[in-house]
């Protein structure tokens, strides 16, 4: 199966609600896994995606096989992420007005190496250049230790696909965010690093 045998499918806002069973079940399954050994919860999910129901800007690009979500991409204009979002900007002199902030990209391990990915970054960077306005895509990533007891001896960072997509690593930036780990009975601070690529640069 390829890329061009999955439909691509660009939503926002509102037209995101029928398909939030299927974000947070994805979210749920494939952050479970290293590295962010994500315990989550339906109900936090739909909390959560919630937001992008909310806002008219955000944007959710799906892949579908015959009509089931396998993958999602989600994005949103960082003015409507929250404080600990915007913050590491503001300190080093960014406008948080004028960055798009790229949610995360989830795709079921079957359809990996199939071409889908990059249609969930040229789908957020498409969508953020027809809103106009933004100088810059993000998103981040959460840091984990190499000798993390959970790494599998297998495990590959994604870095050099994001930097293939133009992307750098900003360590400067950097911020927590809080979640429960699979082998954790409690939530815990997670460190988190941001990516940021020009749509100037990149037009």
């Amino acid at each position: 199966m390829t890329s061009s045998e999955i439909e691509i499918r660009t939503l926002s806002g509102l037209d995101i609600e029928p398909y939030l069973g299927d974000l947070a079940r994805l979210r749920i399954e494939v952050f479970r896994d290293f590295p962010y050994l994500y315990d989550g919860t339906e109900d936090y999910e739909r909390h959560y995606l919630q937001t992008y129901i909310d806002s008219p800007d955000s944007v959710i690009i799906l892949a579908l096989d015959n009509g089931r979500a396998v993958g999602a991409s989600t994005g949103i204009p960082m003015k409507h992420e929250t404080p600990e979002f915007k913050e590491p900007f503001l300190q080093h002199g960014y406008d948080p007005d004028k960055i798009f902030y790229c949610g995360e990209s989830v795709l079921q391990p079957d359809y990996r190496g199939r071409g889908i990915y990059k249609h969930f970054f040229t789908g957020r960077e498409g969508h953020a250049r027809r809103l106009g306005g933004f100088d810059y895509c993000s998103f981040c990533c959460v840091q984990r230790p190499a000798d993390h007891p959970l790494r599998p001896s297998d495990y590959a960072p994604l870095d050099p696909i994001w930097t293939k997509f133009g992307y750098v690593r900003h360590p400067e930036l950097h911020t927590t965010y809080t979640w429960k780990d699979v082998d954790q009975a409690e939530e815990t601070a997670k460190p988190m690093v941001f990516w940021l690529k020009s749509l100037k640069e990149a037009a």
